[in-house]
């Protein structure tokens, strides 16, 4: 608890500003939801800022810890099956195409 010659920090962010931003947002909040809301963005926006302190300048700014690289093969072109090789163990065929049961009801 701070003594009289040291005060407490002044809050980020004020009750008052807090029932501003409700307002703006068109929410109606109680006296009771904007203290709590006003201390939990409080905290947020101290933490934030606590953050920001250690942030160091000569860090690059990143989206990953670990350097991530593409594990991709080359492409190579090799043949494939013959249209008969394919179909060759389908149960039925129709028009070079595996033939399937109508599902929709159309022709």
């Amino acid at each position: 608890m701070p003594t009289e010659s040291e005060s407490a920090p002044s809050p980020a962010i004020s009750r008052d500003e807090v029932a501003h931003l409700a307002r703006l947002s068109r929410l109606a909040l109680t006296d009771a939801e904007l203290d709590q809301y006003a201390d939990q963005l409080d905290s947020i926006l101290t933490h934030v800022a606590q953050v920001a302190e250690v942030a160091a300048d000569d860090v690059p700014p990143t989206a990953h810890p670990a350097d991530l690289q593409n594990v991709l093969r080359p492409d190579v072109v090799v043949p494939g099956l013959t249209p008969e090789q394919a179909l060759s163990g389908a149960p039925a065929v129709e028009q070079d195409r595996f033939a399937v049961p109508q599902i929709l009801g159309e022709d």
